[in-house]
């Protein structure tokens, strides 16, 4: 009995050892988890913006959020992605499609779960400095030339928004015309208020960027695009051919593929 039980011993003992050496091994084999990307659209658009880049993400395994960004005021505007943010476990991927990037360099500050920033043919201001002066500062933008007289809205300030037979060509000349129209009838208006507003912040400034955007934006001029990447001191700038200020409809796979790369130097 001395012999069976000492057998036992011996058994059970190798069978821990062998487990206390394989679970570090185990343990080191599992995936460490993917950041949230929170994707945030920009003026005269909403969250369907997004509905090329979201499949191919989900398909890579992140969480995605696709933020209603309300486009009234950029403080309003970032208080309320930041207040998302703060609910979100986890390290995440924050994005901004050209006004959008005015509210995530506002919304990433305190949001110490921000690790990178992309920006999408959009906006990275200085401290004071707003959409419409950064959209000015270089020729070739059809954006202000586009645009139907203001809309007085309750409460002060006015909507704008891109008259509908210009919206083809000052922003989406890369989208067939019958599907830009439909883009144009179902936008979402920014407010006066917002467009002009001076950012308070610069997230760029602590937290590493990526930029992507297209050569043959007529929303944004391409110049002001890469100036404001440059200033950024970009990670990655990607420029795609011929695509325009709506790159991540029409070049989704290229937007993604930044949107990857800034999401694998997390940790």
């Amino acid at each position: 009995m001395k012999n069976l039980f000492a057998s036992l011993a011996t058994t059970l003992a190798s069978t821990l050892l062998a487990v206390s050496w394989a679970c570090p091994a185990q343990a080191a084999s599992v995936p460490e988890a993917k950041p949230t990307i929170v994707l945030v659209h920009g003026a005269f658009a909403d969250s369907s913006s997004w509905n090329g880049v979201v499949p191919i993400l989900v398909h890579d395994g992140y969480d995605v959020i696709a933020a209603a960004n309300p486009l009234r005021s950029v403080k309003g505007d970032a208080a309320y992605v930041h207040a998302l943010l703060a609910n979100i476990r986890g390290p995440v991927v924050l994005v901004g499609h050209s006004y959008g990037g005015m509210v995530i360099s506002n919304a990433a500050i305190g949001a110490s779960n921000v690790k990178a920033l992309v920006y999408v043919a959009a906006f990275a201001p200085e401290p004071g400095e707003d959409a419409g002066t950064l959209d000015n500062k270089f020729p070739g933008s059809l954006l202000g030339g586009a645009l139907q007289p203001p809309v007085a809205i309750p409460g002060g300030g006015h909507d704008l928004y891109v008259q509908q037979d210009k919206f083809h060509d000052a922003f989406a000349p890369d989208l067939p015309v019958g599907p830009a129209r439909v883009a144009g009838t179902t936008q979402r208006p920014i407010t006066d208020i917002a467009f002009g507003e001076k950012s308070a912040s610069a997230a760029w400034k602590t937290i590493p960027s990526w930029f992507v955007y297209g050569d043959g934006d007529t929303a944004i001029p391409p110049k002001a695009l890469g100036w404001m990447a440059e200033r950024a001191h970009a990670r990655e700038t990607v420029v795609v051919k011929g695509a325009s200020h709506i790159v991540m409809v029409t070049h989704a796979k290229e937007v993604v593929k930044v949107i990857e790369d800034a999401a694998a130097t997390v940790r």
